[in-house]
């Protein structure tokens, strides 16, 4: 063996720079910069159109409503509201009352319907679920289809072409396959409504000639079309009178103070007209 003495390993250090800390990217912060006024000057640009595109009819009759300013008896607002300039159409007069009920307890909850004496200007497409023998009578009624079981295939298989659905007592067995259907769609028979009852032919009669259906909001309102602004304006105050009262008498027993807290009347594109209630 040989006695020369091994090669020392040579070390190698890292010598290498450290990474520099990487500098946020110019180009983007530019492109948010960018798109942030864009944005700004895209809201700005649909403030001025909108100021633009603001009708003379709009102006005109928000000084009149101004200038009527506060609470009228029924006939009072009913004649302010024919002043407004009128639209290309006939427009609906809904009244939205605000009571003073508690909507999360079951006893103050209002939901019910109502044919107002002069008519509400309106029609509604009705069906109606009803035994063999009252389907012709359903339909010279008004309803634009009768039946039982065959009709409710027909919705099962996505016919919605309706606007409230009749049932008799007895037909309740065959409306109650369709409650996941028509429950969501706000379109199933309820007695509280009128729709459920043992006389349909003359439910289906009130109904397709305009009957309103009424229910409460969260909030403790209540919206109803009560006519047009073609009515007369006794024709128009006998509707809302008729409202007022009906509404009065279901005052549930369990409100304590204010029952008829507002009530405001407007056409559908009109300002409000207060009412004193």
């Amino acid at each position: 063996m040989s006695d020369e003495p091994t090669p020392t390993e040579e070390v190698i250090e890292d010598t290498a720079a450290p990474e520099a800390p990487v500098a946020p990217d110019a180009e983007a912060e530019a492109a948010v910069t960018t798109e942030g006024e864009e944005r700004s000057a895209w809201k700005a640009r649909l403030r001025r159109r909108r100021r633009r595109t603001r009708s003379n009819r709009g102006a005109e009759n928000r000084k009149l409503a101004l200038a009527a300013e506060g609470t009228h008896p029924p006939a009072g607002a009913v004649k302010v509201l024919k002043t407004f300039k009128p639209a290309k159409f006939d427009q609906s007069i809904e009244c939205c009352l605000h009571l003073g009920i508690d909507p999360r307890q079951a006893d103050q909850q209002l939901r019910g319907a109502i044919s107002m004496p002069k008519g509400s200007g309106k029609t509604a497409k009705v069906i109606c679920f009803c035994g063999a023998d009252k389907v012709e009578d359903a339909k010279a009624a008004g309803a634009v289809d009768a039946g039982s079981d065959e009709l409710a295939a027909r919705i099962k298989g996505g016919w919605f072409d309706f606007d409230i659905a009749i049932a008799a007592p007895d037909m309740m067995r065959v409306v109650g396959q369709l409650g996941k259907v028509l429950g969501p769609k706000g379109l199933m028979p309820s007695p509280k409504a009128g729709t459920v009852t043992p006389d349909p032919i003359t439910a289906v009669k009130e109904f397709a000639a305009g009957k309103s259906e009424y229910r409460n909001d969260d909030g403790g309102n209540l919206h109803i079309v009560i006519g047009r602004l073609s009515f007369s304006e006794e024709d128009i105050t006998e509707n809302l009178n008729f409202f007022l009262n009906t509404i009065e008498k279901l005052r549930p027993a369990s409100v304590k103070g204010h029952y008829m807290k507002r009530c405001v009347i407007s056409g559908t594109m009109t300002p409000g007209v207060e009412v004193a209630v």
